[in-house]
C-alpha cells in the first residue's frame, strides 16, 4: 500500500487513484497489443487495482473522520467508487484474457484499451482542475470524455459484430464478449465520473 499520511487532503488520494489508472491504461494497452509477457503485466495491473482499493477504503475513512468537506460529502464518495469501478474493469479485462489462456488479441481489444487510455487521462486531468477549482476547464474535459465514450461505443459494437462473424468457437466467443464489455464497460465508468463532475460544476461554478 502507498505510504498515506494522517492529513493527506482527498485531492491528494484523488491525485494517487488518478495516477494508478493512467498506469494501468498503459500497462492494459501493452498487455492486449502483445500477449508474451502477459503474466507480469497482469500482475502490474492487479497490484495497482489493489492499491486503488485501498485508497478508495481511505476515502471512506476520512469521510468519516472529516466534518467539513471541500465538496459535497456524495460527491466525494461517488468519486472515488467511481474511479474504483475504472480500474475493477481494467483488472477484469486482463484477468480473462489471462483465465481464458488466450493466445493472440484482436485489432478491437487494442482500440478499446487505447481509447480507455485517453479517456483516463482526461479524467486524471479533470481531477487536477477539481482541486484548482478551475471549473470552466472541467467543463472542457467532460465533452471530451463524453467523445471519447462514443467513440468507445462505435469500437465495441464493430467488436461484436466482427466477433460473430469471424469466430467459428462459440466458446472463443464467450470468451471475447466477457473481455470486450469489461473495456467497454469502463469506458462507461470514465464518463460516471464525468457526469458527477459536471454536477459538481453546476453546484460551483
Amino acid at each position: 500500500m502507498k505510504f498515506i499520511r494522517k492529513n493527506t487532503d482527498f485531492f491528494e488520494i484523488f491525485d494517487g487513484m488518478g495516477k494508478n489508472l493512467v498506469q494501468a491504461s498503459v500497462k492494459l494497452v501493452a498487455l492486449f497489443e502483445d500477449f508474451s509477457d502477459m503474466e507480469s503485466r497482469i500482475k502490474e495491473i492487479h497490484d495497482l487495482e489493489h492499491d486503488n482499493d485501498l485508497l478508495t477504503h481511505e476515502v471512506i475513512r476520512k469521510l468519516n473522520q472529516t466534518f467539513l468537506t471541500p465538496i459535497d460529502r456524495e460527491d466525494i464518495h461517488s468519486l472515488a467508487t467511481r474511479m474504483d469501478d475504472i480500474l475493477d474493469r481494467m483488472w477484469g479485462a486482463a484477468q480473462r484474457a489471462h483465465l481464458f489462456k488466450l493466445k493472440e488479441s484482436t485489432k478491437e481489444a487494442v482500440a478499446l484499451a487505447k481509447t480507455l487510455a485517453a479517456m483516463v487521462e482526461v479524467v486524471d486531468r479533470a481531477f487536477r482542475y477539481l482541486k484548482d477549482k478551475k471549473y470552466s476547464f472541467i467543463q472542457d474535459v467532460c465533452v471530451e470524455i463524453h467523445g471519447l465514450e462514443n467513440q468507445g461505443d462505435e469500437i465495441f459494437r464493430g467488436a461484436l459484430g466482427s466477433m460473430f462473424d469471424d469466430l467459428k468457437d462459440p466458446i472463443m466467443i464467450i470468451k471475447w464478449k466477457e473481455i470486450y464489455e469489461n473495456l467497454e464497460g469502463a469506458t462507461d465508468r470514465c464518463e460516471d465520473v464525468a457526469n458527477v463532475l459536471e454536477s459538481i460544476v453546476l453546484k460551483y461554478a
